[in-house]
């Protein structure tokens, strides 16, 4: 269709001059003269139609990697989607009476978020971006409200996790201009391509304080317990989003440095995967369920932030720290953390996602050439006060609508 519109735009233009040029060769009956105006209006309209090729070409050139990036993207959403439903769903059916609420409270959970996020982004103030960049983006606020539920996990009702997606969202969009925008100026350019500040850490800080305001006495002292099946489903979750992790840290990034990321991240869930066990067996003399289904993930928290930039040895690295790490606060900080807080962080979201993730941020400054220092403090230190603030002011407003009357077990909301 463009060849005809521009070949008729051609002719067009040249309409006059083929007029004034046949009047006179008409006029003057002059032979030689009619010849040399016929070759060179041929060779104008060839050079015309010419050009108007390669312009055709160039464009759709243009259209045909543009839909290959879109399709890519639609691929790795997909991905991210069987994430935030599969992967953490399952993860979190651990606890042995509550499986069918911590699958429901993820459907709602994501139902809730992704619209509430592409409404928000929807109203004019912001950056526009092509839709599946948006979606994509609208998933990571998906999977940071996620995380910060896995902290109230069995606690609240089943309504609540819709308010508390209502509330959580706005919070974490506001973050994200600030921190990875800096819609503000205030920030500088900060690494963080895989989220591990402003996805993870941010969630997961959101979540506990939401459970400084939320966890009762009484709740301190009921045990959460887990059995051979329930433990079997969370680590088919961890796998889940253990194969998918490298689709959620190369989502948006460049296409030249997909390949580098996808390798760099499954490097550090190895890394993170060895040191668990290792690290699990140390402390606890046996392996502990726990560990392996959360602590092996944490190499793909941390490597968010540098994903894109580290070396396949850097990426090793951090992902044996991000798992030892991670084991150490499940295996002995998380009691006496809980104790300190006076909380229930129910998944250990602190340990999977609050100190990989604060850690990843850190890595940056030493992995980044020419990172701006001061920038990426400011973003983690700025990320972590707004959770804080945020969780707080939230889990106030889900308290107001009452607690379960029995927390852990889903047969009160369940036929």
């Amino acid at each position: 269709m463009y060849i005809f519109i521009y070949t008729a735009v051609a002719i067009i233009l040249f309409i006059p001059f083929l007029s004034r040029k046949v009047i006179f060769i008409l006029i003057t009956h002059n032979a030689k003269l009619m010849k040399k105006v016929s070759t060179k209006l041929l060779l104008l309209l060839i050079l015309s139609l010419i050009s108007t090729v390669k312009l055709i070409a160039q464009e759709i050139e243009q259209t045909g990697i543009s839909a290959i990036l879109e399709v890519q993207q639609y691929n790795r959403a997909i991905h991210i989607m069987a994430m935030l439903l599969i992967g953490f769903g399952f993860l979190m059916v651990f606890v042995k009476k509550y499986g069918r609420s911590a699958i429901t409270s993820t459907f709602l959970l994501v139902s809730v978020s992704i619209p509430l996020y592409l409404s928000i982004k929807g109203l004019g103030f912001f950056e526009e971006r092509k839709e599946i960049e948006q979606f994509i983006l609208a998933e990571f606020g998906a999977a940071s409200l996620l995380i910060a539920t896995g902290a109230l996990l069995g606690r609240i009702k089943m309504y609540q996790y819709i308010i508390l997606g209502l509330l959580f969202i706005p919070f974490y969009i506001f973050n994200e201009l600030v921190v990875v925008e800096d819609h503000f100026n205030f920030v500088g350019t900060i690494a963080d391509t895989g989220g591990s500040i402003v996805i993870h850490a941010f969630g997961a800080i959101f979540g506990i304080s939401a459970a400084v305001v939320l966890t009762k006495k009484e709740h301190m002292k009921i045990p959460i317990l887990s059995d051979f099946t329930s433990d079997r489903y969370s680590l088919l979750g961890s796998m889940v989003l253990w194969v998918f992790w490298p689709s959620f840290c190369a989502a948006l990034v460049p296409v030249e440095a997909i390949p580098a990321t996808v390798v760099n991240v499954f490097i550090a869930l190895c890394g993170s995967t060895l040191a668990t066990y290792i690290a699990s067996v140390s402390i606890r003399g046996k392996i502990n369920v726990a560990d392996i289904a959360n602590a092996a993930l944490a190499g793909g928290v941390a490597i968010g932030a540098t994903c894109d930039y580290a070396t396949h040895f850097e990426a090793m690295i951090i992902g044996v720290i991000a798992g030892a790490l991670s084991t150490v606060g499940f295996a002995i900080l998380q009691e006496k953390q809980e104790k300190f807080h006076k909380i229930i962080d129910t998944c250990g979201v602190t340990n999977l996602h609050g100190i990989p993730g604060i850690f990843g941020g850190l890595a940056a400054i030493v992995v980044v050439n020419g990172i701006d220092v001061g920038a990426q403090l400011k973003g983690i230190a700025i990320t972590i006060i707004l959770a804080i603030v945020a969780g707080l002011i939230s889990g106030k407003i889900i308290s107001f609508f009452g607690t379960p009357k029995e927390v852990y077990n889903d047969e009160i909301e369940f036929e």
